[in-house]
């Protein structure tokens, strides 16, 4: 802050010095609990930082929040160096910076915190993504990233290590031709847009920084963000294999206004009433795993009829219904209206879907992985609750990348409201590797009747 003398004569000598000290960058620094501004110069002393506090309308500088973890290699446990991990909230916003991890895997990532008016950390819940070189990304489909509870933490300065704050990336099946861009989006609120280059992602963290690793090499790579709200201008890159291309910033252009509009039909949804319709970035979709990455934003939950999707950016989308885990699945019996994938295109204007999305009740899985990542030895057998009037039932195996290692269509039904039991029966699978079952009943005709959901029977093989 920067005043003329006519201003400061007139203050009380005994002020001056303290007036100084804190606009000037003194030595008197905000201690633990002392207020300090949100926005402006930060002037908390060493290792604090200015957080919010319910109530208030000025901040208190506290000893951060810290994640701690290691980043490692799925398949064989080693450490994985140089990969970037930033924590998001429920709308995939990033609300940290990014940390980098050290050449044993380890990482810390200071996460801002609300606190209450004793500088107690407010219960909230975050996840983590980490994306590195050669990996897959973390999570994708069907792995998800286990919440965390920042008021768990403990200690001062209050840490939080956790299994969920240990991630296991699986390596990509070839990495060869793979380069990276890296660049910062600029706008306000950048924090969680995801950057697509090449069908590859990023997230930018709350500064608008951002890597994306594993873009195929070429000399004139699309780079676009998309994040709710944003009218991100997409720009060129080249990329090099085995090298980072940088300085690729991405500029907002605007408010993004279009809306995407619709309406789910729930039949037959065994109790549950309500579900949730995401945008995913078309460039980003896997048609075998019938999925794709969501930008921040671009999703709306409880929907049990009409849904409106908000201030949609330009681009090419897939809209899918029945994501999470809500004990329903999109209706799999393709040959009646309002099962097919939709794709749409947004250019600036509203997007009225044609037909209601058909939502059916989920086949229960009962194990391996009903409702965590469960470990498997052996010879795995896929285990799931029995659907009524069906002829027989069909259960696939995918690895991580959504790429099929296994099937039996023809598995026996059941009666009498008993579990389905199939024993896996294909080639050996590898250890540290991710994969996920999928069931699927049919009826007499050969038409599916429902499936189990989008992100269970997920465990890994030891």
């Amino acid at each position: 802050m920067h005043m003329s003398r006519t201003h400061l004569l007139p203050m009380s000598l005994s002020l001056l010095p303290l007036f100084l000290a804190v606009s000037c960058g003194g030595d008197e620094a905000a201690g633990p609990g002392d207020p300090c501004p949100l926005k402006g110069q930060a002037i908390c002393g060493e290792g604090l930082v200015c957080e919010e506090v319910e109530g208030a309308q000025d901040g208190a500088c506290f000893a951060p929040v810290v994640f701690q973890g290691k980043v490692f290699d799925a398949l064989n446990s080693k450490p994985i160096a140089s990969a970037r991990v930033v924590a998001r909230d429920a709308n995939d916003a990033a609300v940290s910076s990014v940390a980098i991890s050290q050449p044993d895997g380890t990482y810390s990532l200071n996460v801002p915190t609300k606190r209450d008016a004793k500088g107690v950390p407010l219960k909230a819940q975050y996840t983590l993504r980490a994306d590195a070189s050669a990996y897959q990304t973390f999570p994708t489909a069907p792995r998800i990233a286990l919440p965390i509870d920042i008021a768990t933490a403990a200690g001062d300065p209050p840490v939080l290590k956790s299994a969920a704050t240990d991630i296991a990336l699986v390596p990509l099946p070839n990495a060869a031709g793979l380069g990276s861009v890296a660049g910062k989006v600029i706008a306000d609120s950048p924090g969680g847009t995801l950057v697509v280059a090449g069908g590859s992602t990023g997230v930018a963290d709350f500064t608008g920084a951002y890597e994306v690793f594993n873009v195929k090499a070429a000399s004139g790579v699309t780079v676009s963000g998309y994040a709710q709200g944003l009218q991100i201008k997409p720009v060129m890159a080249s990329v090099v294999a085995g090298t980072q291309t940088p300085g690729i910033n991405l500029t907002a252009a605007g408010p993004a206004t279009a809306t995407v509009s619709g309406k789910v039909d729930i039949v037959n949804g065994g109790g549950a009433t309500a579900t949730s319709v995401v945008l995913a970035v078309e460039e980003t979709f896997n048609k075998d795993a019938a999925r794709g990455e969501v930008p921040r934003g671009l999703r709306v939950a409880n929907v049990a009829g009409d849904f409106v999707i908000k201030d949609v950016p330009d681009g090419k989308y897939v809209v899918l219904a029945a994501f999470e885990n809500d004990g329903l699945v999109r209706d799999p019996d393709t040959a009646i209206s309002g099962t097919q994938i939709v794709h749409i295109t947004v250019a600036g204007q509203a997007q009225a879907l044609a037909t209601s999305f058909k939502i059916t009740g989920a086949l229960p899985v009962v194990s391996p992985g009903a409702d965590k990542l469960d470990e498997v030895s052996g010879t795995p057998s896929f285990v799931w609750g029995d659907d009524s009037g069906e002829d027989h039932y069909e259960v696939r195996l995918f690895d991580a990348f959504g790429m099929s290692v296994w099937e039996d269509l023809a598995i026996p039904g059941v009666s009498g409201g008993s579990n389905v039991t199939a024993k896996y029966g294909g080639e050996a699978l590898k250890s540290g590797m991710i994969y996920q079952f999928r069931a699927t009943s049919i009826k007499n005709g050969g038409s599916p009747i429902a499936t189990t959901e989008d992100l269970k029977g997920v465990f890994v093989y030891k």
